[in-house]
């Protein structure tokens, strides 16, 4: 017996019967930031973007998402996307011919004019800064690599950003892609709600979040700072302000780094 879906207002949602109801056959509403997504494994979407604030982003259209299959696009009777490497060695590689396919049907309706990334683990790392700016564009087209990668001319021809979201390796981009999403996605008009919180949050002014507390007051034993509780509103300010610095400082050296360097500079032009 297929499950009742649930309601999450004007769209319903069933992760069970039907994970891709929110990808939009076609993307192109006047004004809505677009993503496309070209995968092998396009059954893998809208996947954690169905869910809380994104989610229900995708169901109101405030932006929308399209998949387009990189297996349509291949060569031959068994559509055939990747080869040898060039040059001996392990594993395959998709075809700079394969993807050009793929590329141009993105970019139709003009939305060349947005950037193309490759999710790849030798790309820059993306972090807040880059989150903001790509939410500032029309849209995004994510090329999801598999295998060992994708021919390097594709790349250098369509001036592709290879984009990393860690030091680490997976067997694909499509997870990546959904990462990268939920962060520029939030910081869209009307996806959060309370834009005061994304001022307070990590990264934000180049620290790390303050500690966070709420009810009960006492829980085993352990208090809400008493400050917290004050109702002074400039002493709390002062008290996160601190303890960000704090945390930062202690984990993030780097982090910390760039943040007195910008604190210097502010005081030589005062």
């Amino acid at each position: 017996m297929k499950k009742k879906a649930k309601s999450h207002g004007r769209l319903s949602i069933s992760a069970d019967d039907s994970p891709r109801e929110l990808v939009k056959k076609s993307s192109d509403l006047k004004g809505v930031w677009k993503a496309k997504v070209i995968t092998l494994f396009p059954d893998m979407f809208p996947g954690s973007l169905s869910f809380s604030l994104v989610g229900r982003a995708l169901q109101k259209e405030l932006w929308t998402l399209e998949t387009i299959d990189l297996r349509a696009f291949g060569e031959g009777k068994h559509k055939n996307v990747d080869d040898t490497p060039a040059g001996g060695g392990a594993g395959m590689i998709l075809r700079a011919d394969v993807i050009e396919r793929a590329i141009n049907s993105a970019q139709s309706s003009g939305f060349s004019k947005n950037p193309i990334i490759y999710l790849s683990a030798r790309g820059k790392k993306f972090d807040q800064k880059m989150a903001k700016s790509l939410s500032k564009n029309d849209g995004i087209t994510l090329l999801c690599g598999r295998f060992e990668g994708v021919d390097q001319r594709v790349l250098d021809f369509y001036n592709v950003q290879e984009v990393s979201i860690g030091d680490f390796i997976m067997t694909g981009g499509e997870i990546p892609a959904q990462a990268l999403l939920d962060s520029i996605v939030r910081l869209l008009p009307d996806v959060l709600g309370n834009e005061a919180s994304l001022e307070d949050e990590s990264f934000s002014n180049g620290l790390l979040e303050h500690p966070q507390f709420t009810r009960p007051a006492i829980w085993n034993d352990l208090e809400i700072p008493e400050i917290l509780q004050s109702g002074n509103h400039e002493k709390i300010r002062e008290w996160r302000l601190e303890k960000s610095e704090l945390v930062t400082k202690e984990r993030r050296s780097d982090m910390w780094a760039d943040y007195i360097k910008s604190a210097d500079e502010i005081k030589k032009i005062d």
